[in-house]
């Protein structure tokens, strides 16, 4: 069956081959899917016959967000902990541990709800592809665990065994476990490898040992680097290829060198920044130095407890200098390449049909109307599924 798709005041294809500017905008548009992809985009008095139709209702149209970077395996939440830092007290990565505790006490019925309405969460908002973390569990067992209840969520899963060293732990001895036993207990169930490289987590020299282990059992690398000070995380994971260096907060001049001659993705989350205080990523130096850039959610019960990708548009353009169509593409087409992904992120022929359908005549509302809940309907593969 296709689909034809009308009365699309504003497409943001994402890609700039095929519209006006950045995003590649076409205006009085229509889009037509066949098979779970995009078969056609071009003019509304162009469009052709499809066996069904779906009026926009002069709402504007753009991909499916791709949120790359969340953490939706955990059990508890811990709002105390926003409120001391709201009042004052600065975020340290500790917390980590307390919702360590309440995943490795909770079911694998209690986990995969949480995960599910999370995920559904997320999907009202517009995200149609999202990455998983494991992390909360740090025992093999655990770990395995949060990666196979992942697995029922998304493809995109991240083994991140080494989020922190458990308390009352050896570092060396944990380092020696996350590269060998848990790593192999969990890549069954994996795509990529995550480690949070920084103050208080793990130096360079365990973050190498540890991704250069799950590199070899054939994982994707994206690592967590410069959140809290500048340190060794951007550069080890442009040395290692890894496909995304994740918050990318306190850069200097060679980080930003590096990851402009790189592949690897930038990606800020302006979420984190929101719920602890800390100054938000330069994003318009990075874009300037040529650099890509994604923005993700980082959805976690401890320093951003968000999935709305709307809201992090928004923070982009306003805190981090970003322009709408500039966080609009990070969010979009950025996020895709995080994740080393071509059929996602863009609404050109041959991608999948994953789109959004605002209520508003323009992408421009989602910073310009913070806060509003404008997504009207949202499309995975052509079906609608929120």
């Amino acid at each position: 069956m296709s689909l034809l798709i009308t009365d699309i005041a504003e497409l943001s294809t994402c890609d700039p081959a095929h519209g006006e500017g950045p995003t590649g905008v076409l205006t009085d548009a229509a889009l037509v899917v066949e098979n779970g992809e995009v078969a056609w985009i071009g003019p509304a008095a162009q469009a052709p016959d499809a066996d069904e139709r779906l009026s926009a209702e002069g709402g504007a149209v753009l991909p499916g967000f791709v949120d790359s970077h969340a953490h939706l395996v955990f059990a508890g939440d811990r709002a105390g902990e926003f409120a001391a830092r709201m009042a004052g007290q600065p975020y340290a990565a500790g917390g980590i541990r307390t919702t360590v505790a309440a995943t490795r006490a909770a079911s694998d019925e209690q986990l995969r709800a949480n995960a599910a309405r999370h995920v559904e969460e997320a999907l009202r908002q517009g995200t149609t592809t999202i990455e998983i973390k494991g992390g909360y569990g740090l025992t093999v067992a655990d770990e395995a665990r949060s990666l196979r209840l992942a697995r029922e969520f998304t493809a995109e899963t991240t083994y991140l065994g080494a989020h922190v060293v458990p308390a009352g732990t050896d570092a060396d001895a944990y380092v020696a476990l996350a590269a060998g036993e848990m790593l192999d207990a969990a890549a069954p169930y994996a795509k990529w490898a995550d480690v949070f490289c920084e103050r208080g987590a793990f130096d360079g020299d365990q973050a190498r040992e540890i991704l250069t282990a799950a590199a070899k059992r054939g994982l994707g690398l994206r690592v967590h680097a410069n959140q809290l000070t500048e340190g060794p995380g951007v550069r080890l994971a442009v040395e290692l290829g890894a496909a995304s260096a994740d918050h990318c907060t306190f850069l200097s001049d060679a980080d930003v060198d590096a990851l402009a001659s790189s592949s690897t993705v930038a990606t800020l989350l302006p979420g984190v920044e929101f719920s602890t205080r800390q100054p938000y990523p330069d994003a318009r130096r990075l874009i300037d130095a040529g650099v890509n850039v994604a923005i993700a959610s980082d959805c976690n019960p401890g320093s951003c407890y968000t999935s709305s990708m709307p809201l992090m548009i928004a923070l982009a353009v306003r805190e981090m200098r970003m322009t709408v169509p500039e966080a609009i593409l990070a969010a979009t087409a950025g996020g895709a390449k995080a994740l080393r992904r071509t059929d996602i992120g863009r609404l050109v022929p041959g991608a999948r049909a994953d789109l959004v359908v605002l209520d508003a005549p323009s992408a421009l509302h989602l910073a310009y109307r913070p806060g509003v809940p404008l997504v009207r309907s949202v499309l995975r593969a052509g079906a609608r599924v929120a």
